[in-house]
């Protein structure tokens, strides 16, 4: 299936007790995934979330928001954390938490789970 990245998309996620909102720095999902134009999605055709940590969002990136991706059942969560200089990549989401975590320094190549594809070059970062 052909593939895209999309930015500004807001999610409706299930949270511990009531709906949880986010906006993504980056997602991806099959082309056409959002055509609708609403402005909260539900989760299911997202195959991937990225956040990109600043000061002000790293505690919330790292911690409930990677809690409410694995909750929502999408496979991988990509974490850029500039702060600690490393790229997580997390999969195979179960319950509140995610059962595989790889840590890569940034400025490498970061492999990502089979049904993406793709190596990322976090040079960039």
């Amino acid at each position: 299936r052909e593939l895209r990245n999309f930015t500004g998309i807001g999610l409706s996620l299930p949270g511990a007790t009531d709906t949880v909102r986010v906006i993504p720095d980056l997602v991806i999902a099959p082309k056409g995934s959002f055509a609708d134009q609403r402005e909260w999605h539900a989760p299911d055709p997202v195959l991937l979330v990225t956040e990109v940590t600043s000061t002000s969002t790293a505690g919330r990136d790292r911690v409930e928001k990677s809690r409410a991706y694995a909750r929502a059942g999408i496979p991988v969560y990509l974490l850029i954390d500039r702060e600690a200089g490393e790229a997580v990549v997390c999969s195979g989401p179960s319950g509140d938490d995610f059962g595989h975590k790889s840590v890569h320094k940034l400025g490498t190549q970061v492999p990502l789970p089979a049904l993406l594809g793709f190596t990322l070059d976090t040079a960039e970062f």
